[in-house]
């Protein structure tokens, strides 16, 4: 670890930017980026223990600071806060390192999944795991509702909003986007006419930093009451600055896309619904999926409903962000499509590159631009009402999503699937009374459905 800064040099103005030399934290975000299972509570939890508690780079305070700002941006947070932290210590520079290596090395391993299962996917013994990994599927995101829910539903009128969103979603069909925009509508006019109901209770993974901070008189790198360095001022020019960098970013790769593939071809399709679905993403992956399926299913028909449930089961095992399910949506879609004509396995790996693109560079954006402003202010109470009404709204589209899931598992052609019910229901109470972890459920039940795709 870099030698800590005397009490003269960390008044200095930028400071902080020599803490922890460059390859050092390269060498540590790489690492994360391996070993970040658990969803965005494992992984926030894995970055507070290592840079609050062990190494001491960044205080509790400042931590909790960016995880709050992270929870009000629509997108993967743990992402976002790997990117905040890594902007925070060695500029822009800091944050692209850090948000593309904790993302790296999960789209490399879907992607090569994704290849498996288009190649090889037919094979009995593959098809006896997916048999296994598909009701876990359904337990998983049965189970984050009611993670979700119990620590969102705070009081009745919020348990009201997540109903309204389920049957909104799951009856009525309407459309995710129209749901999140009525949830925050209503959390604006719940704000002003009932605060008390629409308090914010802490973000959507306040659970995650649950273990006892490090001894006060151990200082941090950047510490509560370290300046805030040069390149972490906010200034309208700045903000406007890399704000306009961003979305000439995007809108460069999308016109290429469009200019070499056509405007209304597949991979052009996939830019701009992927754009959208990156400011859909309130609440983490599960609350976009179903904006993901109602594109990628329903609409463009990318893949079948079937698919979607083979990729979110092979999504779980990697480490790295859960959204980047989205890579096999254009893996699977870029593939089946023709993409690149003759070549499939080439048009699937850059279907796979376009979705993750389009979905992950917002968020880069809304941190290198919105950071220096987050730094200047500790937050805006306006804000939390309509988070807060989102947040529940989410609670019943999840829950949508697992019936949604369900259906498909436990009912196909017709016909109800016993064993795959038997399986779910094990799964459910592993995580949900056992509190066991992803990785091992998932694990026991893709065994239990080899056994059972040879037994039956």
């Amino acid at each position: 670890m870099a030698n800590r800064p005397d009490a003269n040099e960390k008044g200095k103005p930028g400071a902080s930017l020599f803490y922890v030399p460059l390859s050092e934290a390269i060498l540590y975000w790489l690492k994360l980026g391996f070993i970040s299972f658990g969803g965005p509570a494992g992984q926030i939890a894995m970055m507070h223990a290592e840079l609050v508690e062990r190494r001491r780079w960044i205080s509790e305070q400042r931590f909790l600071h960016a995880l709050n700002y992270c929870m009000l941006l629509p997108g993967p947070e743990a992402t976002q806060l790997a990117v905040y932290i890594g902007w925070l210590m060695h500029r822009t520079l800091g944050g692209i390192i850090a948000g593309v290596l904790f993302v790296l090395p999960s789209l490399l391993l879907l992607i090569g999944l994704s290849w498996a299962y288009m190649a090889y996917g037919s094979l009995p013994a593959v098809a006896g795991i997916l048999y296994g990994m598909k009701p876990a599927v359904v337990a998983i995101v049965l189970a984050a509702a009611w993670r979700i829910g119990q620590r969102t539903l705070r009081n009745r009128l919020l348990g009201a909003i997540a109903v309204a969103a389920f049957i909104a979603i799951s009856v009525l069909h309407l459309p995710f986007p129209a749901i999140v925009a009525s949830a925050a509508l209503l959390g604006w006019l719940g704000g002003r006419l009932r605060p008390q109901q629409f308090a914010l209770g802490g973000s959507a993974h306040a659970s995650a930093p649950t273990t006892e901070p490090a001894a006060p008189h151990v200082p941090a790198l950047i510490d509560d009451g370290t300046p805030t360095p040069p390149h972490a001022r906010f200034s309208w020019t700045g903000l406007a600055r890399a704000a306009a960098a961003g979305i000439m970013l995007m809108a460069g790769a999308w016109l290429l896309l469009a200019w070499i593939f056509g405007i209304d071809k597949i991979l052009a399709q996939m830019g701009w619904f992927f754009t959208k679905a990156a400011m859909m993403t309130f609440g983490g992956a599960y609350a976009v999926l179903p904006y993901v399926y109602q594109g990628g299913v329903e609409h463009f028909q990318w893949l079948s409903a079937a698919q979607m449930v083979d990729g979110l089961a092979l999504g779980e095992t990697t480490p790295g962000p859960l959204i980047m399910v989205v890579a096999f949506v254009g893996f699977v879609g870029a593939w089946t499509h023709e993409a690149i004509a003759g070549q499939p396995a080439l048009a699937g790996v850059l279907g796979a590159v376009v979705a993750a693109w389009f979905t992950f560079v917002p968020s880069f954006i809304f941190i290198l631009a919105g950071g220096p402003l987050v730094e200047s202010t500790r937050g805006n109470i306006r804000m939390t009402a309509p988070l807060t009404a989102i947040s529940a709204a989410v609670v019943g589209v999840i829950a949508s999503l697992a019936l949604f899931f369900g259906m498909h598992v436990f009912h196909p052609a017709s016909r109800w699937e016993w064993p795959a019910m038997a399986i779910a229901a094990a799964a459910a109470l592993a995580l949900m009374r056992f509190k066991q972890g992803t990785i091992r459920v998932l694990l026991a039940c893709a065994i239990a459905g080899v056994v059972l795709s040879y037994w039956v």
